[in-house]
């Protein structure tokens, strides 16, 4: 039976880009459809009845919602190529943990750096800055995440890092500064086509936070 393999998203979320990236890593055709989240298409609705939120991963008409779950989905289904988990159940507790923490902290934290300012966009800053430190130690001296190759923490995290550029420009420090490693990490996942042609160019992503700063009436 041919895969039918659909993936509803919005080129800018962190999560849909997730997908985008397990999907290319197992070398998976899919339909991409873009949403527009302020008008919700009837299918987005019937396949998130719960969240009504992106991504949705339609897999021969049945949907898997949340981008992590997805992640761990696309591992198991298409399992016999690229492996995104690791085998061992401690270590594969350890990598959602990780996934778990960055899913917890950076949407959050980076939304308060380039929404808020003065003291309160300060303290978003030292937070933010020390989840990122966290990581890098979590990160150490491995190329990736996981050891030699890309994996699930790499791909839970790695969309994020399209977004750095805004953090930045918004709240007017360097991610590099604080975090070299973190950084060269970044880049080497970059290096990658999987991740390469997941994410957009970062200034496109901070022109669209410009505009979101906009909608919302922050100078």
């Amino acid at each position: 039976m041919a895969e039918e393999v659909v993936l509803l998203d919005f080129w800018p979320s962190p999560f849909g880009m997730r997908s985008r990236i397990a999907l290319a890593e197992k070398g998976i055709k899919y339909e991409y459809k873009e949403e527009d989240l302020r008008n919700k298409s009837a299918l987005l609705l019937q396949m998130n009845p719960v969240h009504k939120k992106i991504p949705v991963l339609i897999h021969n008409g049945k949907p898997v919602c949340e981008s992590l779950i997805q992640v761990q989905y696309i591992d198991e289904v298409w399992h016999d190529k690229a492996p995104l988990l690791p085998s061992d159940p401690y270590q594969k507790a350890t990598a959602r943990f990780w996934a778990d923490y960055v899913d917890k902290k950076m949407y959050d934290l980076g939304s308060r750096v380039w929404k808020t300012k003065g003291e309160e966009q300060a303290t978003a800053k030292k937070e933010f800055i020390e989840s990122l430190k966290l990581i890098e130690k979590e990160l150490g001296d491995k190329p990736y995440f996981g050891g030699e190759s890309l994996g699930y923490v790499d791909i839970a995290f790695i969309p994020f890092y399209s977004w750095f550029y805004a953090y930045e420009k918004c709240g007017n420090f360097s991610i590099e500064a604080e975090c070299p490693k973190l950084i060269a990490w970044a880049k080497r996942c970059m290096q990658k086509e999987s991740v390469a042609k997941s994410l957009p160019d970062q200034q496109k992503v901070y022109d669209f936070i410009l505009q979101m700063k906009k909608h919302f009436g922050i100078e």
